[in-house]
């Protein structure tokens, strides 16, 4: 498979930084330029022919990077005028003749630490005539955001410029594409044209399969001063590298109800969710370390007939969009809908069941697991409840208790955590600090 690094923006917001004197891409991190992590990330996994798609100062690109040969890979160059710069997108028609087959694309301006044989597996099994790497960010309310169906099949896009007076999902583009040729359909001359709105958009009012492969792996645009800050300490840290998904991942797991939003009883209705002082701080915490934020939650209301999955599916976005108004966001989230006992009014029988999901048995921890090859034993679980110590304990993890929600109170399980914390602030601070 052949990768496109689109590489020709000039890159006005960080104009102060690069002094107008080198491209974008070619911004160092690390010793080395933005566009040499990408190649040399593409090279791990057995990408050995690039095309980049240069513009403004291109010709620094080319006397650097020339044929590729010192890299060890093939690369060629399309070049568009500076004067006359084609978009995200319009520069692909020149693309027709030396692609016949499907190829990954990447945004130039994007610092990534990516294992591209787990996305170039998923885009062949779902046999996609598109794929996204999409992943939640800490600024989704200015973000276009993505929306998917339960297999992760694109239904749209929702603009920034929406006035979101609703919940959602933060899921958002990445800067990372892979395409069947079936995109040239849609560019048939090189004009000035958007890729997500002009192309992508298009791709799905004519029913072409968009997928979207979310992914926990370091992805950060580098568009402006901060970001690029930003990305520098996350390189010297070590966090670029570790999360990205060829290595073991590292977690802390959070409870839900009286750990991360206020203890309300059995909350069923979005309008209860009101997060604690300080959660969204402490997420911020964790979203700035190597560490993975995942949320596991008992939820019996729904075998208790309170609560449809629909309404809780609801709850979760209220979620995700009071922590990402404030800038935080969780990686991912699972929940058990069963309770063993029977007799409410309204129960969904199939649901009253045991189960291996259930805190304090450990089911959504191995599904998690699982899916972002996280390894348990150097992982934390944060709770307010014996139940979410109980689970630490069985699945062979550190834990540390919150003095709000139900405080250990609950009398299930006589358990002693690794530490306790006032809140979840404190709480991430401490498994920040811990030797795992």
């Amino acid at each position: 498979m052949k990768a496109v690094i689109q590489a020709g923006g000039k890159g006005t917001r960080i104009s102060s930084v690069t002094q107008d004197e080198i491209p974008k891409p070619m911004l160092m991190v690390g010793g080395a330029p933005i566009l040499e992590h990408q190649i040399e990330c593409l090279k791990k996994s057995n990408i050995d022919e690039i095309i980049i798609i240069i513009g403004y100062l291109g010709e620094k690109i080319k006397s650097y990077f020339g044929s590729g040969e010192k890299h060890g890979i093939k690369i060629s160059y399309i070049e568009e005028s500076p004067e006359n710069p084609l978009g995200t997108a319009g520069s692909l028609f020149y693309l027709k003749e030396k692609i016949k087959e499907d190829f990954i694309l990447i945004f130039g301006d994007v610092f990534l630490s990516v294992d591209f044989n787990k996305i170039i597996n998923f885009h062949k099994e779902n046999q996609s005539d598109a794929t996204l790497l999409t992943h939640p960010n800490s600024h989704p309310y200015d973000s276009d955001l993505v929306l998917v169906d339960k297999n992760n099949k694109v239904i749209k896009f929702d603009s920034k410029n929406n006035i979101r007076d609703y919940d959602y999902k933060n899921l958002v583009n990445s800067g990372i594409y892979i395409f069947s040729t079936k995109i040239f359909e849609y560019i048939l001359e090189p004009k000035k044209v958007g890729l997500e709105h002009g192309v992508i958009a298009k791709m799905l009012e004519f029913g072409d399969k968009i997928y979207s492969y979310k992914s926990t792996e370091y992805v950060k645009d580098m568009g402006t001063p901060e970001r690029y800050e930003s990305v520098n300490r996350d390189f010297e840290k070590g966090i670029c590298v570790n999360r990205n998904l060829e290595n073991k991942q590292k977690c802390i797991f959070l409870d839900r109800d009286g750990t991360i939003n206020e203890l309300v009883g059995f909350l069923n209705k979005k309008e209860q969710l009101k997060l604690l002082k300080n959660a969204a701080k402490a997420i911020k915490l964790i979203n700035n370390s190597d560490y993975l934020c995942i949320v596991i939650t008992n939820q019996p209301v729904i075998a208790r007939g309170e609560c449809t999955f629909k309404e809780m599916e609801e709850i979760n976005k209220r979620l995700e969009t009071l922590l990402g108004n404030e800038g935080a966001y969780i990686d991912g989230l699972y929940f058990c809908p069963h309770h063993p006992d029977k007799g409410f009014k309204g129960e969904v029988p199939e649901l009253k069941k045991k189960c291996d999901c259930r805190k304090p048995e450990i089911g959504m921890v191995l599904k998690a697991a699982a899916d972002f090859n996280i390894d348990i034993k150097k992982s934390v679980m944060i709770g307010d409840s014996t139940l979410d110590i109980k689970l630490a304990e069985n699945a062979n993890m550190k834990s540390v208790l919150v003095m709000t929600g139900e405080k250990g109170n609950d009398n299930k399980y006589n358990i002693t955590p690794t530490d306790v914390a006032q809140d979840i602030y404190e709480a991430v601070q401490k498994c920040l600090k811990m030797n795992i």
